[in-house]
């Protein structure tokens, strides 16, 4: 049985009668109090007559919240559950994450389109293939074969959140995350480098090989590249693919834009660049300037925070380096049945094309989506922690920073975490909540059948399904 920890300490003071002095303290546990030998043993001075001290016992009778009832579950959500917006295919899940028990499943037989709720997956595996502390290193490397000015090679090491400059990180649309490889940066000390080996003039590569397979899942809509849905997917690019901040276009070729970035770069710190960048390959030439990204957790967190597209595909592709298979759709996805099986999620129906969600054909059923969840509540896992505290907090940031605005969504405000899901027609919602009498929840809400003119409802309605279960006191 999984419980929260909850130290409870308790301090016996003896205090001086009369005096209001406290002349001896300890800790209350299961030990004995000291004994007439015990050297810590501190004696009140001559003439006092103090009183026994008594153990005390703890003041709360459970770590955590009463055992939910599944009827008083059930009945709080019956109604919302009813309304014909949410189109004909509805799933609900309720689990008591204390307990590691379900309390409630409405179409668990079924599967689902997950939407982005996918990415629930896609950041359980990288954190347990990776380690929560993984970085992704971006390096510039020089390479001297061949005639002509020597080349520097820019050799994309699978960073989601590479950036074009410094002050890329001051844009409204930068991650939140503590540290930001930039291509400026790499130039700069590339610049350095290169005169320090006498090198004035130099051109420029660029090395993208660690991902193989095609840049866009076959099981994508064909107009999301046109359309600026996602960028091709790419072990080097800045910005992840974009030409400017925020919602910009999308670069064609990220990598060869990136190495267009460091050549420009090498030009500002006054090196002489000869001719277009090209692609190379790294091989064995030495290194000559490296960027490391944040820390992993805290790209899985931006990830769930923002629903960064992108940025799970990134993801998805080191799963299948670091579980032995190619860094594509493929070696990816293989990766993840395989890493997340062996955490224990049921895969029974379950199919995955990509990591982000975006494919349509993508296949879930309630039961994995609460054994990743539920894997990400556990103490024994603390390496997958972020894939719960990582989520948005309702009305509050990221992707839920403009949920739960409507009547009868207040309690859910700061209190439930969730994950959305977002397709024309498909809206999901899967999180945590802590209810109005102190239950820890998890909870995934997923409908895949909502007719177009009721986008906007459908969602509603998943915010005060949440709301319900967040203001339950649905204990027993």
């Amino acid at each position: 049985m999984r419980t929260r920890t909850l130290a409870l300490v308790a301090l016996v003071i003896i205090v001086l009668a009369g005096a209001g002095i406290a002349t001896s303290v300890y800790v209350a546990d299961d030990r004995a109090p000291p004994g007439p030998d015990d050297p810590t043993r501190v004696e009140p001075p001559e003439g006092l007559e103090l009183p026994a001290a008594r153990r005390v016992t703890p003041v709360l009778g459970s770590a955590f919240g009463p055992v939910v009832d599944t009827g008083a579950v059930r009945q709080r959500l019956a109604g919302l559950l009813a309304d014909p917006d949410l189109g004909k295919h509805v799933g609900v899940a309720v689990r008591d994450l204390d307990r590691d028990r379900d309390v409630l499943a409405i179409g668990g037989g079924d599967t689902y389109t997950p939407a982005s709720t996918l990415k629930l997956f896609t950041s359980a595996a990288a954190l347990a293939t990776l380690g929560a502390d993984h970085r992704f290193e971006t390096i510039v490397v020089l390479d001297r074969q061949g005639a002509g000015p020597p080349r520097a090679v820019l050799v994309g090491g699978g960073d989601p959140l590479l950036a074009r400059t410094q002050q890329d990180r001051d844009s409204a649309y930068a991650p939140d995350v503590s540290t930001v490889a930039s291509v400026d940066r790499l130039a700069a000390t590339t610049a350095r480098a290169l005169r320090d080996a006498g090198v004035d003039r130099v051109r420029v590569g660029w090395d993208a090989s660690l991902f193989s397979g095609p840049a866009l899942a076959l099981q994508w809509e064909p107009t999301y590249l046109p359309d600026e849905v996602v960028s091709p997917i790419s072990a080097l690019w800045v910005d992840e693919g974009r030409l400017g901040y925020g919602f910009s276009e999308r670069s064609p070729d990220p990598a060869a834009a990136a190495a267009q970035e460091l050549a420009e770069g090498l030009a500002r710190q006054g090196l002489s660049v000869a001719g277009q960048p090209a692609r190379a390959t790294a091989g064995d030439a030495p290194v000559v300037a490296s960027a490391q990204s944040a820390p992993l957790d805290e790209i899985v967190e931006h990830v769930l925070e923002v629903s960064d597209n992108e940025g799970a595909e990134v993801l998805l592709r080191h799963i299948g380096l670091a579980t032995g298979r190619a860094g594509s759709f493929v070696g990816g996805t293989t990766g993840m049945r395989a890493t997340l099986t062996g955490l224990g999620v049921p895969w029974r129906d379950v199919v995955t094309y990509d990591g982000s969600g975006l494919s349509r054909d993508n296949a879930v059923t309630l039961a994995a989506e609460m054994a990743v969840l539920s894997l990400g509540a556990d103490p024994d896992h603390p390496e997958l922690r972020t894939v719960v505290s990582g989520l948005p907090a309702a009305r509050f940031n990221g992707s839920l920073a403009y949920r739960f605005i409507g009547t009868g969504t207040e309690a859910a405000r700061g209190v439930v975490r969730a994950k959305t899901g977002t397709l024309t027609g498909v809206h999901g919602l899967t999180g945590s909540v802590v209810t109005r009498d102190g239950s820890l929840l998890g909870f995934a809400l997923l409908t895949d059948k909502v007719r177009p003119i009721h986008t906007l409802d459908a969602r509603a309605i998943l915010d005060r399904l949440a709301a319900a279960l967040a203001g339950c006191g649905c204990g027993r």
